[in-house]
């Protein structure tokens, strides 16, 4: 095992972890919930394209968890957990145009990929070098998801 449970650089590792499976999960639901209720001219491309964001994000929670609990600690336990640590806002508004949903999952996604950074930094100063690695692939993944989702507003 990495970090022991008392390293604090270990457990602030862990935390920003915590927080940001916690995100991914937010992210995914949100995700899904705009491919279910999108709709207008471009349905089928807004509907496919974010089916596949959804499960790109969902792909990557599980590996998140697995490097929490690799290094010694505990992760997520419940939908309560998730919320309390979440920061992606919920969008339960219907009738929201798929521009708005587009932009908002963009500017999601920039917000996740602004965490991954941190917790890229937190894993360098716990030494935990696998997570640090790992965290690359996440950022590619959440920048690209971003460009698409700018691309296709046009702006």
């Amino acid at each position: 095992m990495g970090n022991k449970k008392g390293d604090n650089a270990g457990k602030a590792l862990a935390e920003a972890m915590n927080g940001l499976l916690a995100d991914g999960f937010a992210l995914y639901l949100k995700t899904k919930n705009f491919h279910w209720h999108v709709a207008g001219p471009h349905f089928r491309e807004y509907h496919l394209l974010l089916d596949d964001q959804a499960a790109q994000i969902l792909a990557i929670t599980d590996a998140i968890a697995e490097r929490v609990r690799k290094n010694g600690f505990r992760t997520l336990t419940s939908i309560g957990d998730i919320a309390r640590r979440s920061s992606i806002a919920d969008n339960d508004k219907s009738g929201v145009s798929a521009e708005a949903m587009l932009k908002e999952l963009r500017d999601d996604n920039l917000a996740f990929a602004a965490k991954l950074r941190e917790v890229k930094e937190l894993a360098g100063q716990a030494g935990d070098n696998a997570t640090d690695g790992i965290v690359d692939d996440w950022t590619d993944q959440a920048q690209e998801r971003a460009w698409f989702l700018t691309e296709t507003l046009g702006k």
